[in-house]
């Protein structure tokens, strides 16, 4: 089939521009080079990330999502099926096909390349002036929403494995010291909120929901028991890539859904008065303000508030 040419005229300059970009980006992060100076191939950790993130995968789910040569594919799942580094199960919905997952030695042998990228991410932006790191994150991030709408962004909520209280921990701290420039007394509030979730777990009254977008940790939020018949949300965070996907309210619609389902007969909440999306996102959700009390905490004068929903 011949290709079409694009419906609306593109500028020679900004072709020239882009590829410009490619070529400068694909030597900055040495993506011609063997992945991270391993044995890997780039397409084979893209195979490996997708085997550890996602749920149980066929073959042709991966030809699909990554756009390979199945025969490709082929080789590279052999080699990893002989290290024993993948397993493969019978799909329920067709016996003519395998899920594939990782084996724990899978995990083991995907972990440090994981870390190995963050590291060498880390330094990437490292380089950039500490005033600067906000303006770069943006770009990039208009950059992902304008060549990938948000219609076509696969998004998945899923209970929480480990690793990610601690991710959890992290973005708190993150988010909340970059945007509104909390202390770490707040990361350290969110530690010690974690650490009670996983010490004490019940799983008859308590859940956790982990967002991902296109199979990276974008958000979560948690129902803990207050007490017997009330329910607590906790945790609600949404990275800045995640947000006006509706994701914020689809967490707190799974929490609803839970405490209802669990017998409670009220959820109540604590935020502060300047979080304005959150609150929006309670106010519409039938939660109501019932107690508001300034304070002097994580460096700041904040409002703190408690709202509260009949279930």
């Amino acid at each position: 089939m011949e290709p079409q040419p694009p419906a609306v005229a593109v500028s020679p300059c900004d072709v020239k521009a882009v590829r410009a970009f490619n070529r400068f980006y694909r030597q900055r992060i040495g993506v011609l080079r063997r992945y991270l100076d391993t044995d890997f191939t780039l397409t084979e950790v893209r195979v490996l990330y997708e085997l550890a993130h996602r749920p149980p995968l066929t073959a042709t789910h991966l030809v699909r999502e990554l756009e390979l040569d199945a025969g490709y594919l082929s080789r590279i799942l052999r080699r990893f099926e002989s290290q024993g580094w993948i397993a493969r199960q019978p799909a329920l919905h067709d016996r003519r096909q395998s899920l594939l997952r990782l084996t724990q030695a899978g995990y083991a042998t995907f972990a440090p390349l994981q870390q190995k990228s963050r590291d060498e991410t880390a330094a990437l932006i490292a380089g950039v002036a500490m005033p600067q790191r906000p303006r770069l994150i943006q770009a990039l991030d208009t950059v992902h929403k304008l060549l990938q709408p948000p219609s076509e962004r696969q998004v998945v909520l899923r209970a929480p494995r480990p690793g990610d209280m601690g991710w959890v921990v992290q973005m708190h701290g993150e988010i909340y010291a970059r945007e509104y420039g909390y202390s770490s007394e707040f990361e350290a509030l969110v530690a010690q909120v974690a650490a009670k979730f996983i010490l004490k777990f019940d799983p008859a009254g308590e859940q956790g929901w982990i967002a991902e977008v296109d199979g990276e940790r974008a958000g979560s939020v948690f129902v803990a028991r207050k007490s017997r018949t009330v329910a607590q949300l906790r945790l609600l965070v949404l990275q800045p890539h995640a947000r006006g996907l509706g994701l914020g309210g689809r967490l707190v619609d799974e929490c609803i859904a839970f405490a209802q389902a669990a017998g409670y007969r009220k959820m109540t909440l604590w935020t502060h008065a300047h979080l304005h999306a959150a609150r929006a996102i309670y106010q519409t959700r039938g939660f109501a303000c019932g107690h508001s009390e300034p304070m002097r905490a994580y460096g700041q004068q904040v409002v703190s508030e408690t709202w509260e929903r009949r279930l």
